[in-house]
């Protein structure tokens, strides 16, 4: 982005530097259906009646047996969450609401294709589906409770009938999203030691049948190559009765799902009685390092937020028909399509392909047809559909009464937009900030107790106590609009319990850096660090600056920096990698790619092309570099170490500061010309 005087700056000092922006008051029409009026919600939940406030949102759920203590935090940062208690996922989800709502749509599924039928799912038949997959994993696959199953699946209702067996089960299941490749499922599968992999023969996107089933054969050989045997590949029909993949079967690996259920019709499986600390779901997210890591999620504490989060946040009532625009394989999908508003009895909706197909009339489409009255969406998303077709919303009679926004920071302009096109002034924007690891919500407005403010998160969740961090570890004056460390003071029931098979990377990554004594068993000494940067302005509403580690945010999607570097590696010619972030209209910020060569070898589009499509084949298309920029070397420190900073300087068209301390400091110019020609020749 660009300043009034045309410079550029980095998206911190966009953020820091965004005017106070005005104020929107919620609508009295809004307010007078709200699930959460109560002001005195934050004296519930105030530090003196922590952790106890919480059982707030256990309440929630069917519990078979009740917790012995609200928080177990003996074994700091390994927090137990209602520790003792007894639930079941699956159970919440569907069981509990059979007597209410049996013949109520639990899903809506809209095929990509609109000349295909909306499929209603009720509860009763959503009960009668996973009972009947559920046996078939125990049975056929010979599944119990603690394995773990991986997950690779488009936006289908298959995928959260899938997720609850598992849960009824109290299998562990691992999604990778369905546009990772297939390297990217060998290595979590891997990681998870899953021997059943879960996948589909085929799904749309952008208008194409998209042959998804070969993803599964190359991951199998390379889980296996990385010492994990995959058994079984189960296969869901994207048209039952119809195989619509040209990859073929492996005889003996391979099952088709949909013929091996016509065994087990009218099968039930009690769901399995729960530890309130068993783990429900792995959630891999990009780190630091080129192995990404799974995020270990419970039942009971994760339910219980995600259900309190999306009663109070997104104000679901059962009555609702609820649009969360993102894709079940990511957290936002978990949390906010499946467990939070299933477990409230909701009627959510699954859309298959890409929002602007065939054109940007298509969500507003959907929203009429089916009478969705909250919508929850990225900025990557808004952007787009703001671009494609700005005046489409006001062409279709639909009517939200709350929108969310999640994943990045949204531009004032943008989020106004949103507001007044989308919403049509009538609806509440809850604008919220949190995490995979967090499992729900951090910061948000309430919506029927704030006013909105454009590119604010606003305050703190209930229960939730954030503080923000200098580098040193010194607080810096809440509301004094100073950036820093974003951290949480406290545990909440939503938090990763660990990263699975690692305890000493998740102590590492989130507490050690501001832990005040590692031998405490108290856990005001264990603040999570979130690893953003934030400030709080003085009406106690915070601005989310971005990540301070080397993880860039995509669309709303982290990709690890170590990752992408190192898929550019897998090519022969290639020496060095070095992967910063640029701004970008539509997806917020993208990877550019600079690579250095070994000796001997010669720059050119083709080598570029390969190095792009490397990245791709290694992460998947969301991680494609925006530019692959061979350059003679990398600025490097006298150590050898590359300065990212100089080339994030470059690529942002920015100030590359001081160099005469780089040991190649003659390099810089050369880079600049670079990026220059590179620019000039993409300006149209």
């Amino acid at each position: 982005m660009k300043t009034e005087k045309g410079e550029r700056v980095s998206e911190a000092e966009i953020a820091v530097h965004w005017q106070e922006e005005e104020y929107y008051q919620p609508p009295e029409s809004f307010v007078e259906q709200a699930n959460l009026t109560d002001k005195g919600v934050y004296e519930r939940f105030s530090p003196d009646k922590f952790p106890g406030s919480f059982e707030e949102y256990a309440n929630l759920l069917h519990w078979y047996r009740k917790w012995d203590a609200v928080l177990d935090s003996s074994h700091p940062p390994f927090w137990r969450w209602f520790a003792g208690g007894k639930l079941n996922a699956s159970d919440n989800c569907i069981d509990r609401h059979l007597p209410n709502y049996r013949n109520k749509a639990a899903i809506h599924f809209v095929p990509e294709p609109e000349d295909e039928a909306t499929q209603h799912v009720t509860y009763q038949e959503l009960f009668v589906k996973v009972n009947e997959f559920a046996a078939l994993l125990r049975d056929f696959a010979g599944l119990k409770k603690g394995d773990r199953v991986t997950l690779h699946m488009p936006m289908v209702p298959e995928l959260p009938i899938t997720m609850l067996a598992c849960a009824r089960l109290g299998l562990i299941h691992s999604q990778v999203f369905s546009g990772f490749s297939a390297k990217s499922v060998a290595d979590r599968a891997a990681d998870a030691e899953s021997r059943v992999l879960i996948t589909m023969d085929a799904y749309y996107r952008g208008g194409k049948l998209l042959d998804h089933k070969e993803n599964a054969d190359e991951a199998v050989e390379l889980a296996t190559k990385a010492g994990q045997k995959i058994d079984k590949v189960l296969v869901w029909q994207r048209y039952p009765g119809r195989y619509s993949s040209p990859t073929p079967l492996v005889e003996g690996r391979d099952f088709i799902i949909n013929d091996l259920l016509k065994g087990y019709r009218g099968r039930r499986v009690a769901p399995e009685e729960m530890l309130a600390d068993d783990p429900l779901f792995l959630m891999y997210t990009s780190g630091t390092t080129g192995k990404p890591k799974g995020c270990q999620h419970s039942t009971g504490g994760y339910l219980s937020y995600v259900a309190g989060t999306a009663k109070y946040i997104q104000d679901i009532h059962p009555q609702d028909v609820y649009w969360c625009m993102a894709d079940i394989g990511w957290i936002t999908g978990h949390s906010y399509i499946v467990y939070g508003p299933l477990a409230l009895g909701a009627s959510v909706v699954v859309y298959e392909g890409v929002p602007t197909w065939p054109d940007a009339g298509r969500p507003w489409r959907i929203a009429r047809d089916l009478d969705v009255n909250i919508f929850h969406t990225s900025p990557t998303a808004v952007r787009a559909l703001r671009r494609a077709g700005p005046d489409e919303p006001a062409k279709y009679e639909y009517h939200f009464k709350l929108m969310t926004t999640v994943g990045e920071a949204i531009e004032p302009e943008v989020w106004r937009w949103y507001y007044n096109v989308v919403g049509k002034g009538e609806a509440v924007i809850v604008d919220t900030w949190w995490q995979t690891e967090t499992g729900g919500f951090l910061t948000s407005t309430m919506p029927a107790l704030h006013a909105m403010k454009p590119g604010s998160t606003g305050p703190a969740m209930p229960g939730i106590y954030p503080v923000i961090f200098d580098d040193e570890g010194n607080e810096i004056p809440e509301g004094s609009g100073r950036a820093g460390n974003i951290c949480i003071r406290n545990p909440w029931p939503g938090v990763l319990q660990t990263i699975w098979k690692d305890p000493d990377r998740f102590v590492g990554q989130y507490y050690s850096r501001y832990c005040k004594d590692p031998a405490s068993t108290d856990w005001h000494d264990w603040p999570y660090l979130t690893g953003d940067g934030a400030t709080q302005e003085a009406d106690g509403y915070y601005r989310i600056l971005g990540r301070i580690d080397d993880v860039i945010n995509v669309a709303g999607h982290r990709l690890g920096s170590k990752e992408l570097e190192s898929a550019a590696l897998v090519i022969p010619e290639v020496a060095e990698a070095a992967v910063v972030p640029v701004a970008d209209e539509i997806k917020g910020r993208m990877p550019e790619l600079y690579v250095s060569l070994k000796a001997g070898y010669a720059s050119g589009e083709e080598l570029e092309q390969r190095i792009s499509d490397a990245v791709v084949a290694e992460i998947g298309p969301i991680a494609r570099p925006r530019a692959v920029l061979i350059v003679p070397d990398m600025p490097k420190t006298r150590s050898g170490k590359i300065m990212r900073r100089v080339l994030a300087a470059i690529s942002g068209g920015a100030d590359v500061g001081d160099t005469t301390t780089l040991a190649n400091p003659e390099v810089v110019a050369e880079i600049q010309k670079l990026h220059g020609r590179y620019e000039l020749a993409h300006a149209a």
